[in-house]
């Protein structure tokens, strides 16, 4: 099987997975790379693949004297292919996504949002076709509760750390993140094993048992 010159996002979001990423990812030496604790699709069970647009966020117990004003920001900086990352520590103090920014993020052309922490407005978010994994849901407003501390710095999720740009794929088994160096290598065997479990299953499918199929072609 020959590979495509280039493998973009949009063959990715046909073809790809997470956990045949995760397995890509193990073949090289990078095992932890998707956070523990699961963060669900609230709205889509739809595969969401694109690039990190990273925010980090903490717990307050004050009035802000500038409520909303970085999350703002974070959302009109969006580019096209964005996954906004919301590292929010799990937090169920607010709901810190909800229908207007995720309106705001698809007309930047932000295709999902991962949130470590709640949403709210779901219904509706669902409605719009916006695609958000995240770890709870909340109706409280996030107004002197969470606020956005910074943009574009690594963030950690659960011990995984997320950068701006990196590459990430979340799907109904978990959240997995590509960290930019080695995006090529983990993408092109993801690719090959997805070709390869085609052909796997197919030969199990026309009367190969599993034992004889994982010793002709390797692939489990």
């Amino acid at each position: 099987m020959s590979l495509p010159l280039e493998i973009t996002l949009d063959m990715m979001r046909e073809k790809l997975y997470a956990a045949v990423v995760s397995d890509a990812l193990d073949a090289l030496g990078y095992r932890k790379q998707s956070p523990k604790i699961p963060l669900l699709p609230q709205t889509s069970e739809d595969v969401l693949i694109g690039r990190c647009k990273t925010t980090l966020w903490e717990d307050i117990d004050f009035e802000d004297p500038c409520p909303y004003e970085l999350e703002l920001l974070a959302i009109d900086s969006c580019q096209p292919d964005d996954v906004m990352i919301c590292a929010a520590q799990g937090s169920t103090r607010s709901g810190v996504w909800g229908e207007l920014l995720s309106t705001a993020s698809k007309n930047r052309g932000c295709v999902g949002a991962i949130i470590h922490g709640s949403i709210r407005d779901t219904a509706k978010i669902k409605a719009l076709g916006f695609t958000v994994y995240a770890t709870g849901r909340s109706v409280y407003d996030s107004m002197n509760r969470q606020r956005v501390m910074s943009i574009d710095e690594p963030v950690k999720i659960e011990g995984v750390t997320f950068c701006a740009g990196d590459l990430v794929i979340a799907d109904s088994d978990g959240v997995v993140v590509v960290p930019r160096e080695i995006e090529n290598q983990a993408i092109k065997k993801a690719w090959e094993k997805v070709n390869e479990e085609n052909i796997t299953r197919d030969a199990i499918t026309n009367g190969l048992s599993v034992t004889e199929a994982y010793k002709k072609y390797g692939v489990l």
